[in-house]
């Protein structure tokens, strides 16, 4: 049997480790998981509430249409019912999106430093990706463009970026859309949109009526707290979003993802608060990153990428061995960490094990 060519030497996409696999492997009573940038205070009481509801229906197929939470979803963004795609989380839309638009040996855009499911999806489809250098953590715009050629198809976006969690302003989006060829697709992924409070973020569903070559990814598993249901979704044109749902498989997102979506939407008390939390909780973590000396990137999502001043691989094995899991092994940040924003309590924890580790590893070495 002979697979792709192009997919024999594709990595492995590597999660964050479970905290069950950290407690067994090290003997731990208590781990700490900031590496996968999930919301600490769970789900909306809602949304539970829903799922339970939902649960005397399991032996029922989903609606592969998802039209109840179409018709939520529609009324809460203020767009039409016919301009969504549903996944399987976003990656799933990032999956259907190079499926429906990538042929060989054709172009995608990146950052060098970026989520890596848009280059592994191009690759598996054996599109050729370029990678433009990030400037000071922030995605090159300019760059971008001087990259755009006839073999262009996608542009990709992640704002805020993961890992750096820097974003791109809306000016500079819109003067961007202006320059980019009407047969490029720009993805701009926004998953973890509802994090941000900077007044310069981009307002990007007001832009989808005059770029028709505009896609947005947004997603329930950050802020809404579901990223265990796996339940995303993509808006634009419904030109770009008929094409890319002839391309997904029937059924590909539950029932009870679809109930508790549907039910997050309307839980904005919720939402405001962990948008709240979520922020003193940056505000705690960067002010402790000033006191060690510790440089970090503008945070304006759920986590901070700093720079530990040693391999953050090796920051990663000694806080895991103290029962913390964060996230290392960034190839353009090779000293960087990047660490989820958790509650008030997790993240005096982190502090207090990430001095630690950093303290032990300066002491000097002496001979005896």
């Amino acid at each position: 049997m002979q697979p792709k060519p192009q997919i024999v030497n594709l990595p492995v996409y590597q999660q964050g480790k479970p905290v069950e696999e950290v407690k067994r492997e090290l003997g731990l009573d208590e781990v700490i998981k900031l590496a996968s940038n999930e919301n600490p205070y769970g789900a909306s009481p809602k949304a539970k509430a829903a799922i339970e509801q939902e649960l005397s229906q399991i032996s029922m197929y989903p609606d592969g249409n998802a039209v109840e939470l179409t018709e939520v979803l529609a009324g809460h963004l203020g767009v039409n019912r016919d301009q969504f795609v549903f996944g399987c989380g976003s990656d799933e839309v990032i999956a259907l999106i190079t499926r429906a638009f990538l042929l060989p040996g054709e172009e995608n855009i990146m950052a060098d430093q970026t989520f890596s499911v848009y280059k592994s999806n191009a690759d598996i489809e054996g599109a050729v990706s370029i990678e433009v250098p990030l400037v000071e953590g922030t995605h090159d715009l300019d760059g971008m463009l001087k990259a755009v050629n006839e073999r262009t198809k996608i542009i990709w976006i992640c704002n805020p970026n993961n890992p750096t969690g820097t974003i791109v302003a809306h000016t500079d989006i819109v003067n961007f859309l202006d320059k980019v060829p009407e047969h490029v697709l720009v993805v701009l992924d926004e998953a973890y949109a509802e994090f941000v409070t900077d007044p310069s973020y981009p307002d990007s569903l007001s832009l989808l009526s005059k770029y028709p070559n505009l896609m947005i990814l947004r997603t329930f598993s950050k802020i809404y707290g579901l990223a265990s249901l796996r339940i995303g979704y993509g808006v634009g044109q419904p030109s770009v979003v008929r094409l890319i749902n002839q391309v997904r498989e029937p059924f590909n997102t539950s029932r009870l993802a679809q109930a508790a979506a549907k039910a997050a939407l309307t839980d904005h008390e919720f939402i405001d608060a962990c948008r709240t939390k979520n922020r003193s909780g940056v505000e705690y973590l960067t002010a402790e990153f000033d006191r060690l000396g510790l440089k970090y990137f503008p945070a304006h999502g759920n986590f901070i990428l700093v720079n530990v001043k040693k391999s953050g691989r090796e920051v990663f094995q000694s806080l895991l061995k103290l029962g913390i899991i964060i996230r290392a092994g960034f190839d353009k940040y090779p000293e960087y960490i990047r660490v989820s924003v958790g509650t008030p309590d997790e993240n005096t924890k982190f502090i207090a094990a990430l001095e630690k580790v950093l303290t032990v590893q300066e002491q000097p070495v002496t001979a005896e």
